[in-house]
C-alpha cells in the first residue's frame, strides 16, 4: 500500500507518509510524537488491536480488512472555536471517498459517523495533542472494507463488502480519502477557517437532519425530538417533541429513531 500511495505524498499537503503492519492505535502513535512530530504527517496501519472511537468506545479490526488512517495536524491560524468541525470535516472527506470509489451510498449521522441504511460503516475520532505548543490534532478514520457478518465488531456494523461495493481494493479509498480530507483543509484554510461552506457541504451529506432522535446530552439526561438543522457551529438543533423551542446540541449520544 505504501507504494501505491506515493501520488498522495507528492500532491504535496501531506509531509510525511508511513504503513505499518500492526500497531495498537495509529491515533496513540500520532499524539505521542505530537510535539515534535512532522506536521501532516499520515500514518495507515494494516491492522490496529487497540483502536478507540469516541465515549473511550474500542474499535478493534481484522488485519488487512479496513482502511485504518490518522494524521497530525497542526493548526495555529485556525481559532479555537472552529477546531470542533473538523471531526465534521473527516465526515465529509470519509463519505465523499465511499461514495465516489465504491457507490456505496453512505451518509453522516451526526456528528461523524459514516451508516448505509443505518448501520455503521466508518468510525472517526480527533483527539488534541496536550503536548504540542500550538494547537496540533490527530485525526483518525476507520473504514470497514472487506469485514464478513461474523467478523464485525456489533451487529450494527456493516462493510463494503456487505453494501456490495464495486470496488473492495483499499488502496484507491485510501487515495481518495487523504486527497478528499487534504483538499478541504486547504479549502478551509483559504476561507479563513470559515464554517459557512463546510457547513453547508455537512448538511448535504448528513442522514440526521429530518431524523426523529433520541440525544443522550451530558449528565445522562434525554431529548426526544426531530432534528431540524446543523448550524455554523457544527451542532445539532433539535425541535422537541411538545413544541418547545430548538435546542442546539453540541456535544451528545444520537439514535436515530423509527417513526411512530
Amino acid at each position: 500500500m505504501r507504494d501505491a500511495l506515493v501520488g498522495v505524498e507528492r500532491e504535496g499537503f501531506y509531509t510525511r507518509l508511513d504503513v505499518v503492519a500492526d500497531t495498537a492505535s495509529t491515533n496513540a502513535d500520532l499524539l505521542a510524537v505530537a510535539a515534535t512530530g512532522d506536521d501532516r504527517r499520515v500514518l495507515l496501519a494494516e491492522f490496529q488491536h487497540g483502536g478507540r472511537g469516541r465515549h473511550s468506545r474500542t474499535w478493534n479490526g481484522v488485519p488487512g480488512a479496513q482502511v485504518i488512517v490518522s494524521v497530525l495536524l497542526r493548526l495555529p491560524e485556525c481559532p479555537l472555536q472552529n477546531l470542533g468541525w473538523l471531526p465534521l470535516l473527516c465526515g465529509i472527506a470519509a463519505v465523499d471517498a465511499v461514495r465516489s470509489v465504491t457507490g456505496v451510498a453512505a451518509q453522516l449521522k451526526w456528528p461523524n459517523d459514516v451508516l448505509v441504511d443505518g448501520r455503521k460503516l466508518a468510525g472517526i475520532l480527533v483527539e488534541v495533542a496536550a503536548t504540542s505548543p500550538v494547537p496540533t490534532v490527530v485525526a483518525g478514520i476507520g473504514i470497514n472494507a472487506t469485514l464478513g457478518r461474523d467478523e464485525l465488531p456489533v451487529p450494527t456494523a456493516t462493510s463494503l463488502l456487505l453494501e456490495d461495493a464495486t470496488e473492495l481494493d483499499r488502496t484507491p479509498l485510501a487515495q481518495a480519502l487523504l486527497a478528499g480530507f487534504g483538499e478541504r483543509i486547504r479549502a478551509w484554510a483559504r476561507a479563513g477557517w470559515d464554517t459557512t461552506e463546510l457547513a453547508a457541504a455537512y448538511r448535504e451529506r448528513c442522514g440526521t437532519v429530518g431524523q426523529r432522535v433520541r440525544a443522550i446530552l451530558p449528565g445522562d439526561t434525554e431529548l426526544h425530538g426531530v432534528a431540524t438543522d446543523v448550524d455554523d457551529q457544527g451542532r445539532i438543533v433539535i425541535r422537541p417533541d411538545g413544541g418547545e423551542e430548538s435546542v442546539a446540541v453540541a456535544a451528545g449520544d444520537i439514535t436515530h429513531l423509527r417513526p411512530v
